[in-house]
């Protein structure tokens, strides 16, 4: 489904790459540049165009890029629209090519915000309340940072002062820590930042998707198992499809990411274990509710989502029935479920359809 949304993002950008030529066309100093010749302005804009893209490419990604141009057509279809409307009710034409001029000033002030929002971290506080005697529980989580996407190694170490600050008693990675394009030594210095703090209860960790790697093959690139390595010798638990009781007060369970496909049910997984006590889930992907809430957890903690990321696309995983939920808090049967929208982010770097985040969690 994913690759059919990328397929059709790509025809979407071509064909809007024939309507924002025209767009441009019709900006005064283009049509002063080309005189009477439509040819020759039509050049020019997609002159302009091109120019555009491949500073964004260079400055940024070429995925990046293409985000950009859908959103600057996007802007300029709706301007237009509107266009269309005010000019039919005033009866005559404009002086100005103001539909131009406020499509790409929306569009800036529209992905400025969603930049900021990306590289901006924030805490996000839950306060949850259980009949079980857990004894009072706080717990720091966080996913998607994607290592080398907003942030290295050091400013890694800066966000997770800042998680620290919290004084929480445990720290959750769910899964996404690292990327393709995370360099084997800021992975190795992201691990042992992860190495000089010190929970009561310490750091645990599950994969994501994104943590073995689809494409790594250059010369500083690292296997899952070299990434296993660093987290342990930094004194990080890895959970792949295990349980962990800790201090006799509440159950760990650490499931191996939904797109493995040999990972345990739900149901398997916690066959055995003591109902009477607490049971906190950390699986990456939100995609497992009902057998969660079957399986009597009382905490699943996911990230996958990226809260949604950018509108309008902010529920397609939802609509699709590939995720049951895209982002926040959800109860389901006795079971709370929080989805978190990732402390960073793969390869956009706009946030505008949520927030980046780490999450607190207050059990009581």
């Amino acid at each position: 489904m994913w690759m059919f949304i990328f397929l059709l993002t790509i025809v979407c950008s071509i064909v809007g790459i024939f309507y924002l030529t025209w767009a441009v066309r019709q900006f005064a100093f283009v049509k002063k540049l080309a005189g009477d010749n439509r040819k020759k302005a039509s050049l020019i804009s997609f002159a302009i165009i091109a120019l555009m893209f491949a500073f964004f490419t260079v400055v940024m990604s070429m995925v990046n890029a293409i985000v950009i141009l859908l959103f600057v057509i996007s802007f300029r279809l709706i301007f237009g629209l509107i266009g269309i409307i005010v000019k039919n009710y005033r009866k005559k034409p404009f002086k100005t090519y103001w539909q131009g001029w406020m499509s790409l000033l929306f569009c800036a002030v529209y992905l400025i915000a969603g930049c900021i929002n990306c590289f901006h971290v924030d805490p996000t506080i839950y306060d949850l309340k259980t009949d079980k005697n857990i004894g009072g529980l706080k717990v720091a989580m966080f996913a998607d940072s994607h290592l080398g996407t907003t942030f290295d190694a050091k400013g890694f170490g800066k966000l997770l002062d800042e998680i620290m600050a919290h004084s929480p008693d445990i720290v959750l990675i769910v899964g996404d820590y690292v990327d393709d394009g995370t360099e084997k030594s800021e992975m190795i210095k992201a691990c042992e930042e992860l190495g000089r703090i010190e929970p009561k209860y310490g750091i645990w960790y599950v994969f994501g998707n994104h943590d073995r790697g689809y494409n790594r093959n250059g010369e500083d690139d690292f296997t899952g198992e070299d990434l296993v390595r660093e987290l342990e010798k930094n004194h990080v638990h890895v959970l792949s499809d295990m349980t962990e009781l800790i201090d006799d007060r509440f159950y760990l369970v650490g499931r191996e990411d939904a797109s493995s496909s040999g990972r345990m049910g739900i149901e398997d997984l916690v066959s055995g274990l003591d109902p009477e006590k607490y049971m906190i889930v950390m699986d990456h992907q939100p995609t497992d509710y009902d057998n969660e809430a079957a399986a009597k957890a009382d905490l699943v903690l996911s990230g996958h989502t990226h809260g949604g990321q950018m509108f309008p696309v902010t529920y397609v995983g939802e609509w699709f029935d590939i995720n049951d939920n895209t982002y926040g808090f959800e109860r389901r049967g006795g079971t709370d479920f929080i989805v978190t929208s990732g402390i960073s982010d793969w390869e956009i770097l706009f946030k505008t359809a949520t927030k980046s985040e780490y999450v607190i969690i207050n059990i009581d």
